[in-house]
C-alpha cells in the first residue's frame, strides 16, 4: 500500500462531509435562508430605546409666537403653505404622520429633513429655534394657534 494513499482518503472524505453540510440543497428546512431572503420592513432591533425628549418650549405663548414668525422667516410656507395646510409639501394641520408627531420627531424631521424634499434645517438653525418652531406646530388645530386661518374654528 501506498504511504500517501490513507491521507488522501481521510481528505477527499472530510471533503464530502463538508459539502454535504454545507452545499446540500436536499434538506432546505435546516439550512439557513440565504442573504437575499431578509426581512422587508422596519429596521430590526430591539427599536428606539433612546429618551424621549421634551420640547422646552411646549406651552410657551412667546416660543409659539416667535416659532410662526420662524416658519414664514425660513418659508416653510413655501412648500407647507401659508398656514401649514400643505402645498407641494405635506399639510402639517393632519393627525397622521408619517414619521411621527411627538415633539422630539417633529424636531428630528426638521433638524435631520426627510426623503421626497424636506431639506435639514438642523444645520442652518439653532436647536432652541428648531424647538420654537416645534411649538408653534402643535398649536396648529388648537385654540393656541397663533394667526389662526378664517375658515378654521
Amino acid at each position: 500500500m501506498r504511504p500517501w494513499l490513507p491521507a488522501s482518503l481521510i481528505a477527499v472524505a472530510l471533503a464530502v462531509a463538508a459539502c454535504n453540510q454545507w452545499g446540500s440543497t436536499s434538506n432546505a428546512s435546516t439550512s439557513a435562508p440565504p442573504a437575499s431572503a431578509a426581512a422587508v420592513g422596519p429596521v430590526p432591533g430591539p427599536g428606539d430605546v433612546r429618551k424621549v425628549r421634551s420640547n422646552p418650549y411646549s406651552g410657551d405663548a412667546i416660543a409659539v409666537q416667535e416659532g410662526r414668525r420662524l416658519f414664514v422667516q425660513m418659508n416653510c410656507s413655501g412648500c407647507h403653505g401659508g398656514r401649514a395646510g400643505g402645498g407641494m409639501g405635506p399639510s402639517l394641520r393632519d393627525v397622521d404622520w408619517i414619521y411621527g408627531n411627538r415633539d422630539d420627531q417633529i424636531f428630528d424631521s426638521i433638524a435631520q429633513g426627510r426623503a421626497h424634499g424636506m431639506p435639514a434645517w438642523g444645520t442652518k438653525l439653532p436647536s432652541d429655534q428648531i424647538w420654537r418652531v416645534v411649538a408653534y406646530i402643535k398649536t396648529l388645530r388648537t385654540d393656541q394657534e397663533p394667526d389662526k386661518p378664517q375658515d378654521f374654528p
